[in-house]
């Protein structure tokens, strides 16, 4: 879970507006250490536990503390910057909003790999089945858990 993501400029722009402007509104302003989480969070991989992301400020910055970085991830979420997932780890993972493509989740219950996929034909059956029963889809979570290629492979080699 250590890589980084390059993400374009433009990308990376359009959310740091989103946050300024929801800093703007609640009268919060922005510190150097909520800079440096902020900018470390946007080259983090997906999926990133406050203690990863933490982990990743401290190189820069020792005197990050665990509330500071907790705040700020939450600040991220609350401006609609980046999303809160839960994946049954006990661990509250973050990713960047992208509201221009949906993805869904595969997860290792053994390693705790994630695997981001698209699956167009589930998108239309979840659409289907909503408007059945007359529901008004506003949001879902699609994450299906189980054992991955790398984890099945150990365990043959186990036996």
């Amino acid at each position: 879970m250590g890589r980084q993501i390059d993400r374009s400029t433009v990308e990376l722009e359009h959310f740091r507006a989103m946050l300024r402007a929801y800093m703007d509104r609640k009268g919060l302003r922005s510190t150097d250490q909520r800079r440096l989480i902020i900018d470390t969070f946007f080259r983090a991989e997906n999926h990133v536990s406050i203690e990863e992301l933490l982990a990743k400020v401290r190189a820069s910055d020792p005197r990050v503390g665990y509330a500071t970085v907790y705040r700020t991830l939450k600040l991220l979420a609350e401006s609609g910057v980046a999303n809160e997932r839960r994946f049954g780890d006990g661990l509250t993972r973050y990713e960047l909003a992208d509201d221009a493509t949906h993805h869904d989740h595969l997860i290792c219950v053994e390693c705790g790999d994630i695997v981001e996929f698209e699956e167009p034909r589930i998108e239309e059956l979840q659409d289907k089945v909503a408007r059945k029963h007359g529901f008004r889809l506003r949001s879902h979570k699609h994450e299906l858990y189980g054992v991955c290629p790398r984890c099945q492979a150990v365990r043959r080699a186990e036996n």
